[in-house]
């Protein structure tokens, strides 16, 4: 794939039986150079057995492949997918590799992904980033990223210390409210412990 401009996002649903279920939302992939995310989400899909999860899951294995395909952050517009969400608090920025693009949803994916919140209305979002090994959360999630950490031995951090201003866990979290977790893996860890980790936090979200 050499170009995301026309393609849609991939979203693979495995829809669990129970009336009663939560819709759980996970994405991989959000900047190019953070590949893990893929990783561990195709790896779960081809060997996870999904006939009794109880909950709806759904998996975004990679949201910006042109970035992937590349090594670099940013989409095919040098914008970083994850600074150019319609918040309250976004502002334009530096054509830097945090680039926020020329206005909130400049970009055709975060359109995408804004439509897709809606029709999916997630209970819970997991989104899976590097390389600064910890739980990090927005809105109503501290109990969750609390439980997520067990898993993985990583700590639970509520602010990262620097601004994101058009942020999706801002977006998600703190504006709709959605408990939304972004788990930042340490990308000098090998893939397979990398998966071990996060095999065991999809288990439990597939139940919880």
């Amino acid at each position: 794939m050499s170009d995301t401009t026309t393609n849609t996002i991939e979203l693979i649903k495995k829809p669990s039986k129970q009336t009663t279920a939560k819709t759980i939302l996970i994405i991989g992939v959000f900047h190019g150079e953070e590949p893990q995310g893929e990783y561990v989400i195709k790896r779960y899909l081809e060997s996870a057995n999904f006939e009794n999860v109880t909950n709806h899951l759904n998996f975004i294995p990679c949201l910006n492949p042109w970035g992937k395909e590349r090594g670099v952050r940013g989409n095919h517009n040098g914008v970083d997918l994850n600074r150019n969400y319609p918040t309250k608090n976004w502002i334009e920025t530096e054509k830097d590799e945090f680039y926020s693009g020329t206005h909130a949803g400049s970009e055709l994916i975060t359109r995408q992904m804004t439509e897709l919140l809606k029709e999916l209305k997630p209970d819970i979002i997991l989104t899976l980033h590097a390389p600064l090994k910890c739980v990090n959360y927005d809105g109503p999630a501290k109990v969750l990223a609390e439980k997520i950490a067990e898993f993985c031995e990583y700590p639970v951090i509520a602010d990262l210390g620097y601004p994101t201003p058009g942020s999706f866990g801002t977006y998600c979290g703190v504006e709709r409210n959605i408990p939304t977790i972004t788990l930042e893996y340490d990308d000098k860890e090998d893939y397979e412990s990398i998966y071990r980790k996060t095999e065991k936090i999809f288990d439990w979200l597939a139940v919880y």
